[in-house]
């Protein structure tokens, strides 16, 4: 099993900067790829960004492309999620989850992929 623990999240203004952390514990040397999915108030859970485990490569969705970025503490496993220029539509709960096998770049943003979820994190951004 791995546990997955989100932190981090909180209240910003628009414009504004945030980074939520997911810590990975348990059997991590079964994770191939760590994503970053949120769920706005009253829609869908959505793709934001995803990882390999080993940080090589990396994807986002066009929503957050140039404003969030991932980064990871491999001495900790721990992955960051850096958010800048904020707005209210990136208000949601962000979710951590991991994958155990390796997914193309198209299956790493479809949720059904993924094993293992952290509780979530509640990101607010007001206008």
């Amino acid at each position: 099993q791995v546990q997955l623990v989100e932190s981090g999240g909180g209240w910003v203004q628009a414009g504004g900067s945030l980074r939520v952390s997911c810590t990975a514990s348990g059997r991590t040397f079964n994770i191939y790829i760590m994503g970053w999915f949120r769920q706005p108030p009253g829609k869908e859970r959505e793709f934001v960004a995803a990882t390999t485990w080993s940080g090589g490569h990396t994807y986002y969705a066009d929503s957050v492309k140039g404003r969030f970025t991932i980064s990871r503490d491999n001495a900790n496993n721990t992955q960051y999620l850096q958010m800048n220029s904020l707005n209210p539509e990136d208000t949601a709960v962000y979710y951590c989850a991991a994958a155990r096998s390796p997914l193309s770049a198209q299956d790493m943003a479809d949720m059904s992929y993924y094993r293992y979820w952290g509780q979530g994190t509640q990101v607010t951004v007001s206008s």
